[in-house]
């Protein structure tokens, strides 16, 4: 969670700018997120990558308002919670 708290959720949190329907989507995510295991987060942000009704209209929201999406972090998150970050888990 420390991952996307630092590179999508806690920039929207902290912006004056980001609209209440943002702000809402990003702690109802961090809610939802907070309840899963290591890998029921890692399969819940590959979800949203791939694309549920929910998470589409978040990352329209997220863009619209320029803030970054979960695809903006697809790079770095594919190389730190690979299979071999699950299995240490």
């Amino acid at each position: 969670m420390d991952f996307l708290h630092d590179r999508v959720f806690d920039p929207i949190i902290a912006a004056p700018n980001a609209s209440e329907r943002l702000k809402k989507g990003a702690r109802i995510t961090i809610v939802r997120m907070s309840q899963l295991d290591a890998a029921g987060m890692v399969h819940y942000y590959w979800s949203a990558i791939v694309g549920t009704d929910p998470s589409i209209a978040f990352a329209a929201l997220l863009r619209a308002e320029g803030f970054d999406r979960f695809e903006e972090a697809i790079d770095e998150f594919r190389v730190r919670f690979d299979d071999a970050f699950l299995r240490a888990r």
